[in-house]
């Protein structure tokens, strides 16, 4: 017997065998079991999800000899007929290569006829937008009202392009893109069936590959066998798909994070030996970076790979800042895109991460925090000119933030000296001798994150290098990692002196806080401002003479 691939051998025959798509199976088994079936169904979604396979197990359902239902037999000279794709009244028409009305006419000239074997005469019409104009019109009225022993099925990647008067007269289930654990959960099952030795990193890796779609993935698995000679290893199978390993990607980004560009090239070129998917590395560079910003800002979060990369990806969460880790993942996922204008593939790839290494703040690595108060005292007034300003307004532009009036010069080369560092200005006091909150919050640049942490906090009092702040129990959520150590490290910075904060819940401190004096200044700012204008000679001769009111919520407060 010739070789059957993996993608027919294992095709389901039954909605129990189905990977996902457990929304589409359970309507349409209720309607089986209920005998509430419509007589036109429309499948959609992207390629190799189980729209046709679905179409004919419900053919299956409708013409089961042992009677409808959403369990057929799979025995019966019906059931073993659709299975071989030579049962008669399961008509089965490609619209791609049948796109005219004369061939849409002869399948409604057909319909009238009553099934040969079957109790329904089932129509199943592949890729159906590709129909043309006329073809949609003549199928209409059958469409609508056809005789009762017809079902049509019709399946579409591209459902835009379907008519509205098409749309209305079917029933529509949208399948989803499988996710790489079902596909992946699908091939370990296969792989045990046929006894081949696998690893599961190249599951994974060809998990990934199939990119939503089952088929592609048994495609590829097909083709990783026949390449590993009848086993799956992980490196043949990235060898075979032109993918790297996740250890290269974590060394890019470890490069950019010390500034090296030497050791960034290096990589660059240890990546380019194995002849990868350029695009593909950007696409895994992308995924890393969005591990790592959930890692910094998402309390708790585990990523839900198998762990070897953990202290990794947490090391270079502490290492990055996370408005950097935001820059980097916007580089990767445009010089993805761009990619095909570039030169060639490995030139556009390089030049996405030196763009990332140009767009690094100049005064170095180190932690985020400390690179956020190394921001601070590069805005205060007395501090020296910073190289790094020019790059700041390109890290704006790359973000997309419109900055016309900021001058642009060319940025400094990342190897060169840092400028020296401005002498730090001293911390103002309050009354009781403790540090003067407000002004703290300003002179350690405690924004995003942690500055709405700091912002709704109150500064209750000083246990030697510790402070104890005071925070409403609505906000103690705010006080977790790395939120918190972001914070030390800028106040530490500011102060001068190592320190540490402790967090207490209190219920009272919500009035106390720069949060809420800085809503009173507003509030009282839109005060006087509406009391202005009720109070304005013009608007009272406008409101006397001509009746005129002041639209309400309209006025807002002048800012400078």
């Amino acid at each position: 017997m010739s070789y059957q691939v993996l993608a027919r051998k294992w095709r389901p025959r039954k909605f129990a065998e189905l990977v996902g798509q457990e929304h589409v199976v359970r309507a349409l088994t209720n309607a089986l079991d209920t005998g509430r079936m419509h007589h036109a169904y429309l499948f959609t979604g992207t390629r190799g999800v189980g729209k046709t396979t679905i179409a004919r197990i419900f053919a299956k359902s409708l013409n089961c000899e042992r009677g409808e239902s959403a369990d057929p037999c799979g025995e019966c000279a019906v059931c073993t007929a659709v299975d071989a794709g030579r049962f008669v009244d399961l008509l089965e028409i490609d619209a791609a290569s049948n796109t005219g009305v004369d061939d849409v006419r002869e399948v409604i000239e057909n319909a009238q006829y009553a099934p040969a074997r079957g109790r329904f005469k089932v129509y199943l019409v592949d890729e159906v937008h590709m129909l043309s104009k006329p073809a949609f019109n003549a199928l209409l009225k059958t469409l609508e009202e056809p005789p009762p022993h017809v079902k049509f099925l019709l399946a579409t990647t591209d459902p835009q392009k379907l008519p509205v008067t098409v749309l209305s007269r079917c029933l529509k289930f949208n399948l989803k893109r499988l996710l790489p654990e079902q596909i992946s959960g699908q091939m370990r099952h296969i792989l045990g069936a046929e006894n081949i030795p696998y690893e599961d990193a190249a599951i994974a890796e060809l998990a990934r590959g199939a990119d939503g779609s089952l088929r592609d993935g048994l495609s590829l698995l097909d083709q990783a066998i026949a390449y590993g000679g009848g086993s799956l290893r992980v490196d043949e199978v990235r060898a075979m798909l032109g993918s790297v390993a996740r250890g290269q990607v974590l060394g890019l980004l470890q490069a950019l994070a010390d500034g090296q560009g030497e050791t960034l090239m290096a990589e660059c070129a240890r990546i380019a030996s194995f002849s990868p998917d350029f695009g593909g590395v950007l696409d895994d560079l992308a995924s890393v970076l969005h591990k790592i910003q959930l890692i910094q800002l998402v309390p708790g979060y585990r990523t839900d790979d198998d762990g070897s990369d953990d202290s990794a990806l947490a090391g270079l969460a502490q290492q990055l800042a996370p408005e950097d880790v935001q820059l980097y993942y916007q580089i990767a996922t445009s010089g993805r895109r761009d990619l095909s204008l570039a030169p060639d593939a490995r030139t556009g790839f390089e030049m996405a991460v030196l763009r990332m290494l140009a767009f690094r703040p100049a005064d170095g690595g180190g932690s985020p925090a400390e690179r956020g108060s190394s921001s601070a005292t590069a805005r205060a007034p007395t501090a020296a000119p910073r190289a790094a300003s020019p790059v700041a307004n390109e890290r704006m532009h790359m973000a997309s933030v419109a900055e016309p009036s900021a001058p642009r010069a060319a940025p400094s080369p990342v190897a060169a000296a840092p400028a020296p560092a401005a002498p730090r200005a001293p911390v103002a006091l309050d009354a009781r001798g403790l540090p003067a909150w407000d002004s703290l919050i300003e002179q350690a640049a405690l924004r995003g994150p942690v500055g709405q942490l700091a912002q709704n906090a109150v500064l209750r009092g000083r246990e030697g290098n510790t402070l104890v702040l005071a925070l409403q129990p609505i906000h103690m959520h705010l006080a977790v990692e790395p939120m918190v150590s972001q914070m030390e490290e800028r106040i530490s910075q500011a102060m001068g002196e190592r320190i540490k904060l402790r967090f207490a819940e209190e219920h009272g401190a919500a009035s106390e806080t720069p949060a809420a004096r800085a809503a009173n200044a507003r509030e009282a700012a839109q005060s006087a401002a509406e009391q202005a204008i009720e109070e304005d000679p013009l608007v009272q001769t406008l409101k006397r003479e001509f009746g005129a009111r002041v639209v309400p919520q309209s006025i807002k407060p002048y800012e400078n």
